[in-house]
């Protein structure tokens, strides 16, 4: 498999933090997440959607508009909340097949950054060595 490379241009959003109960008990992401997945999934390239259901290593850089290790900064980010939204949105868009861990086998390399003024997730998939 080549090297798979795409950005999406939008500000990176966790799902985990945006949940919303129901009347019924049950929990839905908001409708934020939810307009994010659609979004992104149509900004994702179309010669990326390969329905990959090997190994890889998605590599995630998250460029964030607040600058999360600026010093005084009390607000946090959770890295596996925005793994999560992304990998969700790549199974949406069919460039993985799934997200468990037989194709998702690892993120080495991700990591979270401060762009203020053009937030965006630069993703790189590449096979992995299980």
């Amino acid at each position: 498999m080549d090297e798979l490379r795409f950005t999406i241009p939008l500000k990176p959003v966790t799902k985990k933090n945006s949940e919303v109960r129901t009347k019924s008990g049950g929990v839905i992401p908001s409708k934020a997440y939810r307009r994010y997945e659609k979004d992104a999934a149509m900004l994702i390239p179309h010669w990326a959607r390969r329905h990959i259901d090997k190994a890889v290593n998605v590599q995630a850089v998250y460029y964030c508009p607040i600058n999360y290790y600026a010093p005084g900064c009390k607000a946090r980010i959770d890295i596996t909340n925005l793994h999560n939204a992304l990998h969700d949105t790549l199974v949406a868009a069919g460039v993985i097949a799934d997200d468990n861990c037989r194709i998702v086998y690892s993120t080495d390399g991700s990591r979270v950054r401060y762009d203020k003024k053009n937030p965006r997730t630069e993703v790189i998939i590449t096979e992995a060595e299980p």
